[in-house]
């Protein structure tokens, strides 16, 4: 029983390393090879790398927040936040594969971010994504690991609502 969870809890660290190190590597390959602002096309209009630094949160939501503020809502708070749905994570011992996949994504991504809050300053944004008929912010790894998480965890939420009726064909 101790090994299954010492186990348990070794494969949830993996996951969030892997997610935290995507992100880190992704975003220091593109703060060595670019400058702030700058456009790199990859598939025609289609994906471009332009390196932001965003001072706020999603989509720069929080970037004009009084200094305090921001420290409180955009660094302590997540920390707080990041620490207690971990230590959820590796304690809970009834989450399915799913929920323990999606909520491993969202706090990879989390702490991708707030790893560069609290060193750089700001998130090193870089991916965008036109595809005409849908338009993407500027968005980094961290942010697809968050999205991925979230959908994992909408999926898992929405597969045990739906039970398929078939009593209507006996």
């Amino acid at each position: 029983m101790k090994t299954k969870r010492i186990l348990r809890n070794a494969l949830i660290l993996i996951l969030l390393s892997s997610n935290i190190a995507c992100d880190q590597i992704s975003k220091n390959i593109v703060r060595k090879n670019l400058y702030n602002i700058e456009q790199v096309s990859l598939l025609g209009k289609y994906l471009t790398l332009t390196r932001v630094e965003n001072t706020g949160a999603f989509l720069s939501l929080g970037e004009n927040m009084p200094r305090k503020t921001k420290l409180i809502f955009l660094t302590i708070l997540p920390l707080i936040v990041l620490g207690v749905v971990i230590v959820f994570l590796m304690t809970k011992k009834s989450l399915s594969v799913m929920q323990i996949f999606g909520s491993g994504f969202i706090i990879g991504g989390g702490i991708g971010n707030l790893f560069d809050r609290l060193i750089y300053g700001s998130v090193t944004d870089f991916l965008n994504i036109d595809l005409v008929v849908f338009h993407t912010g500027i968005f980094n790894m961290a942010d697809v690991s968050v999205m991925t998480g979230t959908l994992i965890l909408f999926f898992d939420i929405y597969s045990k609502k739906i039970k398929p009726d078939f009593s209507i064909i006996n």
